[in-house]
């Protein structure tokens, strides 16, 4: 029995996460706008900072450094969004049929966090495709990038099922924007996305040591770059950090998904 319960649980999962990954056929043209932004990062960002030679990263070149710390950033910011789809679920009726279907709420709330990992994905690939031309020596092995999607998928999961969690609590499309707005470039700059973690003062490293992006970045500099990466916490607490805190998240939020209609 309890065997069958699981099997039902991802399989709705599986199936709220399939909805999600559609929407991109309406409209693909979203991952072209979004490879934007990591692209200037890394054309014009990446490329003035390593001619100024300005941040320390030993004997991995800044471009490398920051190739990882740009992927995570575009993970964050297609993930941190992603709850606004409930809003418009909400004013379109769909909330209230899911609520009134048998799907728990935890498999609402982790399938639309997968959905939001696939679309990750997609961008990963743009990311790492231009890392490429760049010359940044990506490490190619097949275990080490089933790794890094892995990362990312948790990653995504991550913040997408904290923008539910935002996304209950503030009910209205504008304020959901004007509050993730607010919190991507805290999150972004607080963690070791484009310089280590040492150069920080002390006060801003107890910061980036609570926030989830910093082990997200971690893990993908350890598993996508073919150099030796700075000193990090090592794999096996990477992807400890980021599942406890999805775990933590999705009960939260399956608690609070209800509340999106009231």
């Amino acid at each position: 029995m309890p065997l069958a319960l699981v099997a039902g649980f991802v399989r709705k999962t599986i199936a709220i996460a399939d909805m999600e990954v559609r929407k991109l056929r309406h409209d693909p043209t979203e991952l072209l706008t979004r490879a934007l932004q990591p692209a200037l990062w890394l054309l014009v960002f990446g490329q003035v900072i390593s001619r100024g030679r300005v941040v320390d990263t030993g004997d991995l070149p800044y471009l490398d450094f920051l190739v990882p710390g740009i992927l995570a950033q575009s993970v964050l910011f297609i993930a941190i969004f992603n709850g606004i789809s409930i809003i418009w679920e909400r004013d379109l009726g769909i909330v209230h049929k899911f609520l009134a279907s048998p799907t728990p709420r935890a498999a609402l709330v982790l399938g639309k966090a997968i959905g939001g990992g696939v679309r990750a994905l997609i961008q990963a690939v743009v990311v790492i495709a231009l890392a490429e031309l760049l010359d940044v020596r990506v490490r190619w092995d097949p275990l080490a990038l089933a790794g890094a999607a892995a990362l990312i998928l948790l990653g995504a999961a991550v913040f997408s099922t904290f923008s539910l969690i935002i996304a209950c609590l503030v009910k209205t499309r504008e304020r959901f924007m004007g509050i993730g707005q607010v919190l991507t470039m805290p999150l972004f700059f607080a963690s070791n996305a484009i310089y280590p973690t040492s150069m920080m003062p002390g006060w801003l490293q107890v910061i980036s040591h609570s926030n989830p992006l910093t082990y997200q970045v971690d893990g993908l500099r350890a598993l996508i770059l073919s150099g030796t990466p700075p000193p990090g916490v090592g794999l096996g607490t990477d992807f400890a950090v980021l599942g406890g805190v999805l775990l933590l998240l999705v009960m939260v939020s399956a608690r609070l998904y209800p509340n999106i209609v009231r």
